[in-house]
C-alpha cells in the first residue's frame, strides 16, 4: 500500500490545508481552546460567541508581543541580555498606551519606584 493511501483513513489530520484547531486557523500561537474554557468557567457572560475567544486570543498575543519588543530594546538599552520584570515594567511604563493600560497593574519583583 501507498503511505497516501493509509492515510485516507484517518480522522482527517493529515489533509493538507486544513488544520484542526482554531489557533492554527487563526494564526495564533496563544490556545484559543483554553481562553474559551477560561471564560466558560469563568461565567463572564451568559452566552458566548463562537469568535469571541479567537478575538481575545489574537487581542492577547498582540499585547504580549508588543510587550516583550519592548522589554527586549529597553534590555539592549541597557546593556543586559535578559528580560527581567523590571525591564518590563519599564517598557510599559514608557509606552504612552502600555501604561494607561496597565496604571494599576503591579509587576511583582520590581522594587517600588518614587511617586
Amino acid at each position: 500500500m501507498s503511505e497516501t493511501r493509509s492515510r485516507r483513513g484517518s480522522s482527517g489530520a493529515g489533509r493538507r490545508g486544513h488544520p484542526r484547531c482554531r489557533s492554527a486557523r487563526a494564526g495564533l500561537l496563544f490556545s484559543v481552546g483554553q481562553i474559551e474554557r477560561s471564560l466558560r468557567e469563568r461565567h463572564y457572560a451568559q452566552s458566548l460567541s463562537h469568535n469571541a475567544p479567537v478575538y481575545l486570543t489574537a487581542v492577547m498575543e498582540y499585547l504580549t508581543t508588543q510587550i516583550l519588543e519592548l522589554a527586549a530594546k529597553e534590555a539592549q538599552n541597557n546593556g543586559e541580555r535578559t528580560i527581567t520584570p523590571r525591564l518590563l515594567d519599564m517598557a510599559v511604563h514608557s509606552n504612552e498606551l502600555l501604561s494607561t493600560l496597565f496604571h494599576t497593574t503591579i509587576i511583582s519583583q520590581v522594587a517600588p519606584g518614587p511617586n
